[in-house]
């Protein structure tokens, strides 16, 4: 018996998917566990195998296009099956054959009666305006409805009168382009490039719209002299296996002050504000389509190594695309660092439900006051943006204290 593909949900903030592209096609055999497909999510394009197996009778959305999640996407089945039952129960989820084919399947809202495509002297469906005069076949209206073609203007090459695909083709002839291909566009004063939004873009720009115009966001920056820091990590790194970055020393001494400030590790929740007992910080990570935050588990009980492993190697899979879910959900706290671009400083937009996210700028080879003289110093400013809701000025201080205190004695890290 035929079965519908649906569009499946892969992650938690997913509302739809883009069929990157297509492994199979129409009439291959598919197996459980073959990969079928690769589609765009709100976070990364994932590889999507079949847990069905069959003869692949249909697919619906072309390369590129978005289906919602649950919708239809193709149909397994045995080869000759009647699909009509699925394609018409499919509604508006369904999109056209990739092929010019005999499907029997109405695409009329104001009727559910099944059409046949025998070439004789029978009814064909009735067209968009009503006319049951106007005979073509389901792809061949899809595809006039698309352009705006009027198909009483059109004089059917197949039986009967009967309008095709290659009729609406010889009416409109544009070149095919990739849908995701950047569009210029040039007059006499100006030229621009126009790019489709991907499912990524669109989710950061839902979210980070939604945190900034919702949670009312208070900023909180301090220096921290990173002399130390800097001597201990060319010590560890002299003898490590793994080489130590400055991001994984903030980090893991962001963690350690989380556990002394339990409010800065909480999430709002709408009627509840919920305190995070385990501490997992996401890392921001810059990929060309935007931003991901993979997440470091448990990052309190963690060592140096350890975690600078776990950085890169999310880092790799971030920039590759092969993230999965497991690998970005759960954060409860946030570390956005550019300081190896050479910026002093930066704010960042907090990562909800998160309460909190701490941006680091570089560290900055400036003169400092010690024993009341001036020398040279190494300064790297943080910054740490609130959820007022969640978070007051004075709890966000003491822990950008803490963190100071364990970055200027960064022996407390490792202890």
């Amino acid at each position: 018996m035929a079965e519908a593909v649906k569009m499946p949900k892969m992650s938690d903030t997913m509302t739809e998917g883009v069929l990157a592209k297509w492994h199979k096609k129409v009439g291959d055999t598919v197996k459980t566990g073959d990969l079928v497909a690769e589609i765009e999510t709100d976070k990364a394009t994932m590889d999507f195998e079949s847990f069905q197996e069959g003869t692949l009778l249909y697919i619906g959305p072309k390369e590129g296009e978005a289906v919602p999640v649950d919708g239809l996407i193709a149909i397994l089945g045995k080869s000759g099956e009647d699909i009509t039952a699925i394609l018409g129960s499919g509604g508006n989820m369904v999109a056209a054959p990739v092929a010019e084919a005999p499907v029997a399947v109405s695409h009329s809202t104001a009727s559910s009666a099944p059409i046949s495509t025998d070439s004789g002297n029978s009814q064909y469906s009735e067209n968009g305006h009503g006319d049951s005069r106007i005979k073509a076949s389901p792809l061949a209206k899809k595809i006039a409805e698309e352009k705006g073609i009027d198909l009483s203007q059109i004089k059917g090459s197949a039986d009967h009168g009967r309008i095709v695909k290659k009729d609406i083709e010889s009416i409109v002839s544009a070149p095919k382009t990739e849908t995701k291909a950047p569009v210029l566009a040039q007059s006499p004063s100006v030229a621009y490039e126009e790019v489709p939004v991907s499912q990524m873009r669109k989710t950061i720009a839902k979210r980070l719209s939604e945190s900034l115009f919702t949670a009312p966001h208070f900023y909180l920056t301090m220096s921290i002299d990173m002399d130390k820091a800097i001597e201990l990590r060319k010590q560890i790194n002299e003898s490590a296996s793994v080489k130590i970055s400055f991001n994984d020393l903030v980090l893991k001494a962001a963690a350690i002050a989380l556990k002394s400030h339990p409010k800065i590790n909480s999430s709002w929740l709408g009627d509840k504000i919920r305190i995070n007992h385990t501490i997992n910080m996401g890392v921001a990570v810059a990929v060309d389509e935007g931003l991901l935050v993979p997440v470091i588990r448990n990052a309190d009980q963690k060592g140096l190594s350890q975690i600078s492993t776990e950085v890169k190697d999310f880092v790799t899979k971030a920039k590759d695309k092969k993230l999965q879910p497991s690998d970005w959900e759960g954060s409860t706290f946030t570390i956005s660092n550019l300081g190896m671009f050479g910026l002093d400083e930066f704010t960042a937009i907090i990562n909800t439900p998160d309460a909190c996210i701490l941006a680091i700028g570089g560290i900055q080879s400036v003169p400092v006051v010690k024993n009341n003289e001036v020398v040279p110093g190494n300064i790297m400013k943080v910054t740490l943006s609130c959820d007022h809701r969640v978070v007051d000025g004075a709890t966000g201080a003491a822990f950008l204290q803490t963190v100071k205190e364990l970055l200027e004695s960064p022996l407390k890290i490792l202890i």
